[in-house]
């Protein structure tokens, strides 16, 4: 019945865990399924396995070779691939999950911040010529003009900036901006300042070829 489920979608993001998971990983899974509930395209789901009474889903795991000390093991089930992709992560985070899913099955899951449509743009943008940047750029600004909200705009004006950026300096600016960005999370910022500074990496992130 679990695979019929999953083949309805277009992904499926599927943790093997104990049957009553708790602590900060299963936190950070939730956030992910929370962050989904408006894409139809995409599917969370937690299976509780146990190794006692019934064994209620041990025969699962087993089919897909997770064992009790993978816990908790995390698979993407993509429609139209035979096999499950493993999340293989540094980090156990919603953050690390939502890329995971976008850079395997091109089904939208935004970061903090980031907007869907100058993502598009964006991951067009990081793979372009010259001279396609300049068009996509004319595009994002066409998109900025219209943004509406603060932090819409604010958003949508990063998204530019770093569109302009690169096409002044070159390829490197994305890449030694993260690095800059990431040194100054790492400081001591009032926390208003870090969730500003936490979305202005998530959006230099959208350009990263690898992240997407």
């Amino acid at each position: 019945m679990v695979l019929q489920v999953i083949s309805k979608f277009k992904a499926t993001l599927v943790k093997f865990d104990i049957a009553y998971p708790y602590g900060a990983k299963h936190d950070e899974f939730l956030k992910v399924a929370e962050a989904s509930h408006l894409q139809s395209d995409l599917l969370i789901a937690d299976v509780g396995v146990k190794d006692y009474g019934d064994n209620e889903n041990a025969d699962l795991a087993k089919k897909f070779e997770v064992k009790k000390e993978d816990y908790p093991a995390v698979k993407l089930f993509v429609q139209g691939k035979d096999a499950p992709i493993d999340f293989k992560g540094k980090d156990f985070n919603a953050d690390e999950l939502k890329k995971f899913i976008r850079s395997n099955s091109g089904v939208y899951i935004g970061l903090p911040g980031c907007l869907e449509k100058f993502d598009a743009i964006a991951i067009k943008f990081a793979s372009s010529d010259v001279a396609q940047r300049k068009v996509l750029l004319r595009e994002a600004e066409d998109l900025w003009d219209k943004a509406t909200g603060k932090s819409e705009q604010k958003a949508a004006e990063t998204y530019v900036k770093t569109m302009r950026r690169v096409i002044e300096k070159g390829e490197e600016f994305v890449a030694n901006e993260v690095k800059r960005v990431q040194n100054l999370l790492g400081g001591k910022i009032s926390k208003e300042k870090k969730e500003e500074i936490s979305v202005r990496l998530n959006i230099l992130n959208s350009f990263q070829k690898d992240e997407l």
